[in-house]
């Protein structure tokens, strides 16, 4: 059975399969009896394997905290752990792997409520430690709607302290920061903030990542992710370059301290 037809019966993609088989993202116990069932694999085989499915579930630290994560999220940390370089737009608020632990706290409390609210914050602070490891690293080019530094989250104190966190992280050889101004005028991203995640593995098709408060959507077409990526590439020319980001970000850092 080919790659493509076993993905096609059990409803996800080629490439989703792919990172299964070579062990790059876990799989859950029910996808592994749609497989089992798919590949006509029965009795103590299949039981021994959906044990293994299950003992799997525990090597990504994010599955220590599926309290609070939903499984979409889940899905998108498990990719974005294995990333070798991430490209993201964000129109409203400071992406997450560049938030701190105030900043967080206060987003999560507007967007998601108080429930399990320090929960979420420790995940989000675990997801920045994969910017500081030594292999492999990751590259982070982020380009920031110009109203993220300019509106208030938390109060004056948490965005001062925010900014000057962010242009501290913005210095780091992987991480490159691009502020797009309000001069700039209209923008081929003002519908949607995104995720382009880049795997090592040539063979590892990249992905686009989009969510909202209630769900994520993984792109993996080619045709979609040159588009996104095509507008990524116009939108760091229409930005402010690194330098000059820097300083607007210090700036901003200013202004509320």
């Amino acid at each position: 059975m080919t790659l493509d037809v076993a993905a096609r019966q059990l409803d996800m993609s080629k490439s989703n399969l792919s990172r299964i088989e070579n062990a790059q993202i876990g799989i859950k116990p029910r996808d592994v009896r749609a497989a089992l069932a798919l590949y006509e694999v029965t009795g103590v085989d299949a039981e021994a394997l959906i044990e293994i499915a299950r003992g799997a579930q525990q090597r990504g630290w994010w599955q220590n905290y599926s309290d609070v994560l939903p499984e979409w999220f889940e899905f998108y940390v498990g990719l974005e752990a294995e990333a070798e370089s991430l490209r993201t737009y964000e129109a409203e608020s400071v992406p997450g792997l560049l938030q701190t632990e105030a900043y967080a706290r206060e987003m999560f409390r507007r967007t998601a409520g108080e429930e399990g609210l320090e929960r979420k914050v420790a995940a989000r602070l675990r997801r920045q430690e994969m910017l500081h490891r030594e292999s492999p690293a990751v590259e982070l080019s982020v380009v920031l709607n110009e109203a993220v530094l300019l509106r208030p989250v938390g109060g004056r104190a948490v965005m001062a302290e925010q900014l000057t966190h962010m242009t501290q992280v913005a210095q780091s050889p992987n991480v490159t920061c691009h502020v797009l101004p309000f001069a700039s005028g209209g923008h081929p991203a003002m519908s949607t903030p995104y995720v382009i995640i880049t795997f090592a593995d040539a063979a590892d098709n990249s992905v686009v990542y989009l969510d909202n408060l209630t769900l994520g959507l993984a792109l993996e077409e080619t045709g979609h992710v040159r588009g996104y990526t095509l507008v990524h590439e116009e939108l760091c020319r229409m930005a402010l370059d690194p330098a000059e980001s820097l300083a607007r970000l210090e700036e901003a850092a200013r202004h509320f301290a």
